[in-house]
């Protein structure tokens, strides 16, 4: 349950200033004479209306995440680019990478199925699959 405070409450501190802006446009539109004061309240609870609406939707890109990127990358399987001998480009999903072979494993052929072992830095390590 915490958790999910958490998840909420960073959506709101992101979502807040957007309604601030919003609230200074239409006082000032109000106080130009532009637009009517119950028209401008009535637009605002839409604004905010639509943040709450969307929050279920929208609630996984504020969940905190326990993986980085890196280590998302451990134990993804790709395909050799050319001969890793020790090193070379292997493609992970839709992204081509920098490899080489993991320590005590021997030269990949190209066209030959990897999995990632480990990342250093920009590189990844890989084995046989």
């Amino acid at each position: 349950m915490r958790a999910a405070r958490s998840t909420f409450a960073r959506y709101l501190l992101f979502e807040i200033p957007g309604w601030v802006v919003a609230a200074a446009v239409l006082a000032l539109l109000v106080h130009m004479g532009e637009l009517h004061a119950r028209t401008a309240w009535i637009l605002l609870a839409l604004f905010v209306g639509k943040d709450f609406a969307l929050y279920p939707v929208l609630r996984v890109g504020y969940q905190p995440s326990a993986r980085d990127g890196r280590a998302m990358l451990v134990g993804a399987l790709g395909t050799a680019r050319e001969r890793l001998d020790p090193e070379g480009w292997v493609r992970v999903g839709a992204e081509l990478w920098r490899a080489e072979v993991a320590d005590g494993h021997a030269p990949v052929e190209a066209g030959a199925a990897v999995r990632v072992v480990a990342v250093h830095a920009m590189t990844l390590h890989v084995e046989p699959a």
